[in-house]
């Protein structure tokens, strides 16, 4: 049974920084596509960035040049590091392998 765990949510200021993981499990993962995505309360859920297999990446308009997406095939683990964040950042973050999604970690910016 695949499963995504993801983890390093938290509260941080506007400005700050926080760095998400998921580790995949029960899945060969060097294969896949994965995906950050984020839902804001009262929305739907949207593209945050992806990264293929060969590493290449792509990224929200909203997130670029402040987030970045990078994975360890080693460790079978996908991460966001996100940079510069704004109120407007603050969500659910979501990681999606295939049609697997992890439970979601909260991000909250705030002062």
């Amino acid at each position: 049974q695949v499963q995504l765990v993801e983890s390093g949510g938290g509260l941080v200021q506007p400005g700050g920084s926080l760095r998400l993981s998921c580790v995949v499990s029960g899945s060969i993962f060097s294969i896949y596509t994965m995906g950050w995505y984020r839902q804001a309360p009262g929305k739907q859920r949207e593209l945050v960035a992806t990264i293929t297999s060969g590493g290449s990446t792509n990224y929200a308009d909203s997130t670029k040049g402040r987030f970045t997406i990078s994975r360890d095939n080693a460790k079978k683990t996908v991460y966001l590091q996100m940079n510069s964040l704004k109120p407007e950042d603050t969500a659910v973050y979501y990681c999606k392998m295939g049609l697997g999604w992890g439970q979601g970690t909260q991000v909250t910016v705030s002062s």
